[in-house]
C-alpha cells in the first residue's frame, strides 16, 4: 500500500525492539526534565532540541536503537542526538514576547510548519536551513494529550512550492532565497484542501513523516489529567540537492 507516499505519514505497528529503546529514552527523559530545562510557552512545553543523550549509533547505553523500521528508511552513518518533546497540561500558553497573531496560529493551526525552514528576522523571513532526509517520531508514554497533528497529502503541496521558489537556483544557494511568501501561501491551500489528523501512537510504534509534511502540535485537552506528553524526534540531514525530492524510504509502504 503507498500509504506514506500518498499520504506523507505512516505509524507502524508495535515493534518489540523500538519498545524497549523507547522505555530507555523515556528514563533519560524524566532525567533531563529534572534538571530544570527552559520551557517555552507559559512553562508548558520543553523543546529539548538535542537533549537525548544517544550515541552516534542511537543507542541508549546497552539499549540499540533497534525494529524493523531499520529496514525502510535509509540509515544515516551517524545519528544526531534526539530531540525529546514534552508538553506539558495547559499547552500553549502564550509567551510574553510572543504576539497575539503568533499565539492565534499555534492554537488554531497547531503551529504547522515543515522542518528545516527557520524563521528570521523581522519582518519574518523564511530560509532551508536544515535539509532533513525524514523525520522519525518515537512516542515515549501513553498518552493521548496534545497530539502530534499532520495534514494528510500536504507533502505534495508544500514540496511543489518549494520547487517553484528554487527552480533555476543551485541548490547550493537555496538557503539564500526568503521562502516566506510561497511558504504561507502553500500553507493556507494546504488548510483548505487537506484533512487535519491526529496521530496518536504509543511506546514501541514509530512515526515517520515526509520532509515537506506540514505538522505540529494540537493544543492540550482540558479533560485529559495526564502530567505530559513526551516523544523523541530524530530528523537526520540529507545532501541538499535531494531536498526536493520525496523522502527516501526503501520501499513503498
Amino acid at each position: 500500500m503507498q500509504a506514506l507516499a500518498r499520504d506523507g505519514w505512516l505509524v507502524l505497528p508495535h515493534d518489540p525492539c523500538v519498545a524497549r529503546w523507547a522505555k530507555a529514552a523515556n528514563a533519560a527523559c524524566d532525567r533531563m526534565l529534572q534538571s530544570g530545562p527552559p520551557l517555552r510557552h507559559g512553562g508548558t512545553w520543553c523543546v529539548g532540541v538535542d537533549a537525548l543523550d544517544n550515541g552516534p549509533d542511537g543507542a541508549l547505553g546497552d539499549v540499540p536503537l533497534g525494529g524493523a523500521w531499520r529496514d525502510l528508511v535509509p540509515v544515516p552513518a551517524q545519528w544526531h542526538r534526539a530531540q525529546l518533546s514534552v508538553v506539558f497540561p495547559g499547552y500553549p500558553a502564550q509567551d510574553a514576547t510572543e504576539t497575539d497573531a503568533a499565539h492565534a496560529y499555534r492554537v488554531t493551526r497547531a503551529a504547522a510548519h515543515v522542518d528545516g525552514l527557520h524563521g528570521e528576522g523581522s519582518p519574518l523571513r523564511r530560509h532551508l536551513r536544515e535539509a532533513h532526509a525524514f523525520i522519525m517520531g518515537l512516542p515515549l508514554n501513553a498518552s493521548a494529550a496534545s497530539p502530534l497533528v499532520v495534514w494528510s497529502g500536504s507533502h505534495a503541496i508544500m514540496r511543489a512550492a518549494f520547487a517553484a521558489c528554487f527552480a533555476g537556483v543551485p541548490p547550493q544557494h537555496w538557503g539564500d532565497l526568503d521562502v516566506a511568501a510561497a511558504y504561507q501561501a502553500a500553507r493556507r491551500n494546504v488548510f483548505e484542501t487537506c484533512p487535519r489528523v491526529a496521530v496518536t501512537a504509543l511506546p514501541g510504534q514509530v512515526v515517520l513523516l515526509d520532509r515537506h509534511l506540514l505538522h505540529g502540535v494540537a493544543p492540550w485537552d482540558a479533560a485529559i489529567t495526564d502530567p505530559c506528553r513526551k516523544m523523541a524526534y530524530f530528523r537526520p540531514l540529507g545532501a541538499v540537492a535531494d531536498w526536493l525530492s520525496p523522502s527516501s524510504f526503501r520501499r513503498a509502504l
